[in-house]
């Protein structure tokens, strides 16, 4: 099983972190942290990179219900959305496989709950194409 969806975007790297964010939107998901791997990489090491960003994205609703099936869940989320620009025109959108992220847990409780947001998310991932 993978651990992730994506999908290669025509588009600019900045029209894909906006084109992704609204589409996260689109399915109860808002966009709590963003880190910029490029400007961080350049700040901490002194090296160049590619653009690179990665966003930390929750649905309220989903993680309520996860951290009352499994307190320590908060160690896996938010689910991480990975926008990465392929300098070639392209733009790759990848987004976490929750079934597969919770495959680490032990909890049967957390399946179904690991069903509906991987349908979401592959909703998300179906706006971007």
């Amino acid at each position: 099983m993978e651990y992730y969806f994506d999908a290669i975007l025509h588009t600019d790297f900045e029209d894909a972190v906006a084109k992704i964010t609204e589409a996260l939107k689109t399915e109860g998901f808002g966009v709590l942290t963003e880190i910029d791997m490029q400007a961080k990489l350049k700040e901490k090491l002194g090296v160049d990179y590619k653009k690179y960003k990665i966003l930390g994205a929750c649905n309220p609703a989903f993680a309520y219900k996860a951290l009352q099936a499994e307190e320590l869940i908060g160690l896996m989320l938010p689910c991480n959305v990975v926008v990465t620009d392929k300098e070639d025109g392209t733009t790759q959108v990848a987004v976490i496989h929750p079934i597969a992220s919770m495959m680490a847990i032990q909890n049967p409780a957390l399946e179904p709950l690991a069903q509906e947001v991987t349908e979401k998310l592959k909703k998300v991932m179906n706006l971007l194409k």
